[in-house]
C-alpha cells in the first residue's frame, strides 16, 4: 500500500513542508505497533530507511498521534538556539526600557542594570520598573527635561525647530 494515500500521512506532508524537509520519499517514518507483551512495543518502518541520518524521524503511535525523534545532539543545539534567542529578546526589552528614560550614557545605565539583574535572582524581571529605580537612585545617568531652560511660553518642540 502506498503510504502517501493514507490520511494519517497527510500530516507528515504538511510538517515536511514547514520544516523544509527534503522529498517525502526520503523521510523516515516509523509506526509504533503493540507487541504481545504489554510492556513491549515494536517500531515498524513505514517509509525511508533505518540508515537515514537526516532528522527528524517521524513516528506514529497507536492513536495515530505524530511524534518526532531527534538525536540528543540536535536537541541540545535547538535548546541552545532557543536560549540565545530568549536572551536577545530580553536584552532588546532592557535596551528599550533604558532608551525610553533618556540616558546620558547608555553603557553606564546598561552596566548598572546588569548588576541589578545579577543581584536579583528573579526569573521574571520588569525592566521598566528596574530602569525607573535606577533613574531614581542615579539621576545623573539620565537627561531630565526639567533641567532644560526654556523661556516662559516656549515649548520643547519649538525650541528644537529653531
Amino acid at each position: 500500500m502506498d503510504f502517501r494515500r493514507k490520511k494519517e500521512f497527510k500530516m507528515i506532508e504538511k510538517i515536511s513542508k514547514s520544516l523544509t524537509i527534503r522529498k517525502q520519499k526520503e523521510q523516515t517514518v516509523l509506526e509504533i505497533v503493540a507487541g504481545e507483551d504489554e510492556a513491549k512495543k515494536h517500531l515498524c518502518l513505514k517509509n525511508g530507511s533505518w540508515d537515514n541520518r537526516k532528522e527528524p524521524w517521524l513516528v506514529y503511535d497507536e492513536n495515530q498521534k505524530l511524534h518526532a525523534l531527534l538525536s540528543i545532539e540536535t536537541l541540545s543545539k535547538m535548546v541552545e538556539h532557543y536560549k540565545k534567542a530568549e536572551q536577545e529578546t530580553l536584552f532588546l526589552k532592557l535596551e528599550k526600557s533604558i532608551l525610553q528614560q533618556l540616558p546620558l550614557d547608555f553603557q553606564d545605565v546598561w552596566a548598572v542594570a546588569m548588576e541589578e539583574i545579577e543581584k536579583s535572582k528573579k526569573s521574571e524581571m520588569d525592566f521598566d520598573r528596574l530602569v525607573k529605580k535606577i533613574k531614581k537612585e542615579h539621576p545623573n545617568l539620565f537627561l531630565d527635561l526639567k533641567d532644560l531652560y526654556l523661556p516662559e511660553g516656549a515649548s520643547i518642540i519649538s525650541a528644537i525647530e529653531r
